[in-house]
C-alpha cells in the first residue's frame, strides 16, 4: 500500500505549473533567437521608442515650465498673469 501525501488536485496543478513553465521558456528562447536575427530591426525600433518617449518629455517638461511661470506671476501679485478679461462688481445695499 502506497501513501501519497498529495491528491489529483495538486497533481494536476503542479503539471500545469510545468506546462507554462515550459511554454513561457520556449517563448523566452524563441523572443531571444529572433532578436539576435533581427538585431538591426530593433534597434531601429528601439531607436524610434526613445525619441518617441523623449519628445513626449519635452513637451511635458515645457508645459510643466510654462505652468510654473504663471504661477510665479501669480504670487507676485500681478493680477495679469491669471485674470484676463475678469472684472469684480460690488453691489452696494444702503438699505442696511
Amino acid at each position: 500500500m502506497s501513501f501519497r501525501f498529495y491528491t489529483n488536485l495538486i497533481s494536476r496543478a503542479s503539471r500545469n505549473l510545468a506546462g507554462g513553465i515550459f511554454v513561457a521558456g520556449m517563448l523566452l528562447i524563441g523572443f531571444g533567437f529572433l532578436i539576435w536575427v533581427l538585431r538591426e530591426l530593433f534597434a531601429i525600433l528601439f531607436a524610434i521608442l526613445f525619441c518617441a518617449v523623449g519628445v513626449g518629455c519635452l513637451i511635458v517638461g515645457v508645459k510643466i515650465f510654462l505652468a510654473q511661470r504663471k504661477f510665479d506671476k501669480m504670487s507676485r501679485g500681478d493680477s495679469d498673469g491669471y485674470r484676463k478679461n475678469v472684472h469684480i462688481h460690488i453691489e452696494e445695499d444702503h438699505n442696511i
